[in-house]
């Protein structure tokens, strides 16, 4: 641990199924912490009881292991993160920590969309990639193919993640070299994580196996011979300690790219440097719970050493948080030691303000970055306790779950007594309900799955005048659509009002804002902008508070639905202000200013926006029929159809609402044999003769009236 260049800090991560938690079993048995013939069955990092009862990985999980390479030993902390799309935000967090990430690929499916998304995820973070194409064995035994075709199979499946790779380094300035994967160099390897074998350039030369070798043992039914010639965990960790970059070299890179503080500041010098006598510096990227140490916020070290008894900054928070232990995580296991220095990935307990994402410091600093998750929540349920006794218990809990994972929301209603939890998919939710009734033991009654829409205006409005209560003070407003860039590069982080001010105006007119408006920006809330066209307003410097204040109400319940609404640019053209400040407190100003947005998004024809998904479906081609059938017949759109192998690929997208229930329904149109997924793919305008009817049902829902406000005129 006191040798960063002996360090390696990596994740595993790959579309649903692909097998990475097998994998790791292979490296925890080559380890010897597990033993050899278990592995691959045991799943030791699915610690959960729920994960082992879906066998599938729900939270990312953390291990430490050592593996000796050209005479040196070397110290890997892995993270096995989840391949679902319900839990990615596991993998955006893991990817904080780390510096390399092994993606793992069936040899028979190929790159599939979420194998896409972990790669997105792990550059944008700028952690660098190795792949492994797992599941070998079936290309041998199932499909019967030849070394010839084989070795076609395994390239296209490596050009198609290069194509990925190269398209996303493209536009990054601080990576120089290449990054995409190749056999030659040994940034591939090839094998079955199920029966224990795996084979990459380098081995094949220190052992003398080739291909045709593999193929002979496969089919004679050798697999032990197999495993005991070349061990998969040789293979992969050998090439984890070849190509993974050290946190020596790994930090430099990194640094800028996710902190914005002061690169000539010695925290920037002793985090580049890893530095363990310098300030301590723990990024927080994981919350979990034990049920006798408490909280443990799991996170890496950039810089210093971290110590039991220490006080420690959070931040965001006042006053100071006091380590209580410090150790490293061994599966579900958790091994205290006296002191974790730079470089490596900590288990802390003791930090009570910190939540995933927070900067925790030995002096005050500029936090990290926030951690960008890639989707929004799309689905809400509600959650009520059975006995009312539980109810104190239910917030505390829901208010632990929202820590421990920032993609759920959870919203409070403490008159009725109803809590919405609203997350990335049904799975989520289901999970998140199970968790409460099995680990905390209060028994929940869950609501049906409500969609979440937004609402946003689809052309400029006229200019509105929003009127206060007491007549004394007017504002002048108008709303027009913001464009899909602008809303993606927020949606990215890459434009917040957290940002000097020069960088965000460049970032915006790169994105297509022109330059006026760029530099009257005044605030930022959601994928929605204000901008401040006033020219020398007396007392409005010290009534923008409330404007904003204003904004923002109108902006989270918008006019249609109470939705929130997106994609809005709003002006404040005029205003005419009362003298005396009592005269425009907030009664007065925040129910003008919601008002005039409201009535100006109506007269900016606003309309609802309903989710969307992607959906792919490898179905047999005697039920292509039945499974596109079940798309169209969901308001869905078929897009492509092509043949992969024996099966036919279907791709197209359908709205959130209507997929509800999909898997009982698709299973059953194709008596099982479909393979499928979908990926949350954003916000599309729902359909004009379907806008009056949802429209009613969502105001019904939220006991609002259900007339709708008179200059509403195209329902």
């Amino acid at each position: 641990m006191d040798k960063p260049e002996n360090i390696r800090n990596i994740a595993i991560a790959a579309h649903v199924d692909h097998g990475k938690t097998t994998l790791t079993d292979n490296l925890l048995a080559g380890a010897g912490m597990i033993s050899q013939d278990t592995a691959g069955e045991q799943l030791a990092m699915d610690t959960e009881e729920d994960e082992q009862e879906r066998g599938i990985t729900i939270d990312a999980a953390n291990v430490s292991m050592t593996h000796e390479y050209e005479g040196q030993n070397h110290l890997i902390n892995l993270i096995d993160t989840p391949g679902h799309v319900d839990f990615g935000g596991d993998v955006t967090r893991a990817m904080r920590a780390v510096d390399g990430a092994l993606v793992v690929v069936d040899a028979v499916e190929g790159a599939m969309p979420q194998t896409e998304t972990v790669l997105r995820q792990a550059l944008r973070e700028g952690v660098k990639p190795t792949l492994f194409i797992n599941k070998v064995d079936r290309l041998i035994s199932e499909l019967q193919e030849g070394p010839q075709e084989m070795q076609e199979r395994l390239l296209s499946v490596i050009h198609d993640v290069n194509e990925l790779i190269r398209g996303m380094t493209e536009e990054m300035d601080d990576i120089e070299d290449d990054w995409t994967v190749g056999v030659e160099d040994g940034t591939v390897g090839f094998g079955s994580a199920l029966y224990k074998w795996g084979v990459s350039m380098p081995s094949m030369q220190r052992t003398g196996m080739d291909f045709g070798d593999i193929i002979d043992l496969e089919r004679a039914d050798k697999r032990q011979e197999l495993h005991e010639r070349t061990p998969l965990s040789d293979v992969v960790l050998d090439m984890v300690c070849e190509h993974f970059p050290n946190p020596l070299d790994a930090q430099p890179r990194r640094i800028p790219r996710i902190w914005r503080g002061d690169a000539d500041s010695d925290v920037a010098e002793s985090m580049q440097l890893v530095d363990e006598d310098g300030e301590l510096v723990l990024m927080v990227t994981d919350i979990g719970i034990d049920p006798h140490a408490g909280e443990i916020a799991a996170g890496r070290v950039f810089s210093g050493t971290i110590e039991k008894g220490e006080e420690l900054y959070v931040s965001g928070t006042a006053g100071k948080n006091r380590v209580q232990s410090v150790g490293i995580y061994m599966g579900g296991e958790r091994e205290e030691v006296e002191r974790v220095p730079a470089g490596n990935i900590a288990a802390v307990t003791g930090l009570k303000d910190a939540i995933a994402g927070s900067t925790v410091s030995s002096i005050e600093m500029t936090p990290f970055e926030s951690i960008e998750h890639i989707s929004e929540p799309v689905i809400t349920k509600s959650v009520e306790a059975r006995n009312m006794d539980d109810l104190p218990k239910l917030i505390e809990t829901l208010q632990q779950v929202a820590k421990e994972d920032p993609t759920i929301q959870i919203e409070i209603n403490e008159e009725t007594g109803e809590h919405l939890i609203s997350g990335q998919g049904e799975l989520h939710l289901e999970v998140i309900g199970q968790r409460i009734e099995r680990n905390q033991g209060i028994p929940i009654n869950t609501g049906e799955p409500i969609v979440v829409f937004r609402e946003s205006p689809q052309e400029a409005s006229g200019e509105v005048e929003g009127v206060s209560p007491n007549r004394h003070n007017k504002f002048y407003i108008t709303v027009e659509p913001l464009s899909d860039d602008i809303v993606d590069e927020i949606q990215l982080g890459n434009i917040s009002m957290d940002m000097p001010e020069l960088e965000r105006r460049e970032a915006l007119q790169e994105a297509g804002m022109d330059k006026d408006t760029s530099q009257n920006v005044e605030h930022i809330h959601g994928t929605n902008i204000l901008i401040d066209d006033t020219k020398g307003i007396q007392h409005l410097n010290e009534t923008m508070e409330l404007v904003v204040e204003g904004l923002e109400e109108a902006l989270d319940d918008g006019p249609l639905a109470a939705e929130p609404v997106s994609g809005a640019l709003v002006r404040l053209h005029d205003a005419k202000l009362h003298e005396d400040t009592i005269h425009r407190g907030p009664a007065q100003v925040i129910p003008a200013v919601r008002e005039a947005v409201h009535r100006a998004l109506i007269d900016g024809e606003i309309r609802l926006l309903e989710p969307i998904q992607d959906v792919r479906i490898d179905v047999p081609s005697e039920h292509m029929g039945a499974a596109s059938g079940e798309i169209q017949g969901r308001r869905g759109r078929v897009d492509d159809m092509y043949q992969e192998g024996d099966l036919m690929v279907i791709e197209g997208i359908a709205p959130v609402e209507e997929m509800i229930g999909f898997s009982s329904d698709i299973r059953s149109a194709t008596e099982g044999r479909a393979s499928w997924n979908t990926e949350n793919a954003g916000f599309r305008v729902l359909a004009d003769n379907l806008q009056p009817e949802i429209i009613e049902e969502i105001r019904e829902r939220k006991g609002m009236k259900l007339e709708l406000p008179p200059s509403v005129d195209y329902i």
